[in-house]
This record gives C-alpha cells, sequence and structure tokens, in this order.
C-alpha cells in the first residue's frame, strides 16, 4: 500500500488558488479503497451538528490502536502513513516537515444534514490529506468546499472515489462542506499530522511513536 500512496503522491497536481493544494488520483489500491468503504461502521444518527465536528465527539471513529487491532485495513493504512519513506515523500511534495509529528486518521461518515462551516486546520496539525471512498453515484459531488479570506467559495474538489486533497494548514486554508444532499454515505478519511502537544492521545494511530525526520 505504501508504495502505490507514494506514487499517488509523484502524480499529484497542484494548484495555488486561493492556496496551495495538491489533487490526487487513485490515492490507494482499489482492494484497499474498497475494504475501507466496506467496514461495518455506523454513521453518527442524521441530525444538526452546527457545522462543527466537534459537536459529535463522542462518535467520531479514528485509526486508534484498538480500532487498528479490530480492523487490519486500518492497520496497513496506518503502517503506510507512519513509514519514513512516506513522510519523505509528503515532505518533497508539499515543502513542509512532519518531524516529530504524530499520526492522526479519521475515518468520517456523514449523511444527509451534514455541514460543515468554513474553517481552518491550525493549531495542532501539521498537514491534513482528505481520501473520499463513496461510490455513490452523487459522490463527485461531494468533496471539500475551498474558500477565499473572504468567505468566497472558490472551488470544490471532486468527492469521486479514490481521490484526495492535500494542504497545508495555515491561517489561509479555508475550507468547509456547504449544505447539499447526501443521498447516502459520505466516506471520507482525514489524515493529519499532528504535533506533540496534541492532547487527545487517544485518536494517534501510534500515540508513542512519532514520525521520522524523512528529508
Amino acid at each position: 500500500m505504501a508504495d502505490h500512496v507514494r506514487r499517488a503522491l509523484a502524480a499529484a497536481h497542484r494548484e495555488d488558488n486561493p492556496y496551495p493544494h495538491w489533487i490526487l488520483r487513485d490515492v490507494l489500491p482499489l482492494q484497499t479503497g474498497k475494504a475501507l468503504a466496506e467496514l461495518p461502521l455506523t454513521p453518527p444518527a442524521p441530525g444538526d451538528i452546527q457545522g462543527r465536528r466537534e459537536t459529535i465527539n463522542d462518535k467520531r471513529i479514528f485509526a486508534s490502536e484498538e480500532n487498528r487491532a479490530r480492523f487490519p485495513v486500518l492497520d496497513d493504512l496506518a503502517r503506510s502513513f507512519q513509514e519514513q519513506a512516506t513522510v519523505a515523500a509528503l515532505e518533497a511534495q508539499c515543502g513542509c516537515s512532519l518531524e516529530g509529528g504524530f499520526l492522526r486518521i479519521e475515518y468520517c461518515l456523514d449523511t444527509d444534514g451534514f455541514w460543515l462551516e468554513p474553517h481552518t486546520d491550525i493549531g495542532a496539525k501539521m498537514f491534513t490529506m482528505l481520501v473520499y471512498l463513496s461510490e455513490h453515484p452523487d459522490a463527485e459531488h461531494w468533496g471539500t468546499d475551498i474558500f477565499d479570506a473572504h468567505g468566497k467559495l472558490v472551488k470544490r474538489a471532486s468527492g469521486a472515489f479514490n481521490t484526495g486533497l492535500i494542504f497545508i494548514p495555515a491561517a489561509n486554508t479555508w475550507h468547509g462542506f456547504e449544505h447539499r444532499p447526501i443521498r447516502g454515505i459520505r466516506r471520507t478519511l482525514i489524515i493529519n499530522y499532528v504535533r506533540p502537544e496534541s492532547r487527545s492521545r487517544h485518536e494517534l494511530a501510534f500515540p508513542s511513536e512519532p514520525v521520522r525526520w524523512g528529508t
């Protein structure tokens, strides 16, 4: 899996409007993407989350030590992004340093009524990658919305199966998900490397193992 991910990174397309971000295709091996999409996980009950995932913290799913032991495909995924060679490829592609960071992978299952207000991933997050895993015919329209500093929608990432989006969190990396119909389940992996001061250790894939400096 790790080799496949690194090939997808090498082929990523960079765009700079309204801030640097990278578009990926064929991010994971097909069998891995399908296995993740078929995991027996239950989406949170539909309801107004007020535009923030924090309102359902107790229902969020992470590639934690417990879930890695429960689902081998999550363990394989986490190990692929923990590998020094993968960290080095991310650093080289995005011009960032992930030294000392900790891997955090969230598996989001969103249903109709879900939305996210425009926000920036700043603070503990050093890196953000989203991988979309919905096979629904409408999934193309379920990608992340990218906004400028004034809250204007600039573009929408594709939400098609096994596509991805990367950006390096900064004060201008505004993104979200405008309210629109979700006829099915919107499945998204959110892959972050977070700084050591992150307090939610139970969310980390390897809470006692920072990634090694890859460059």
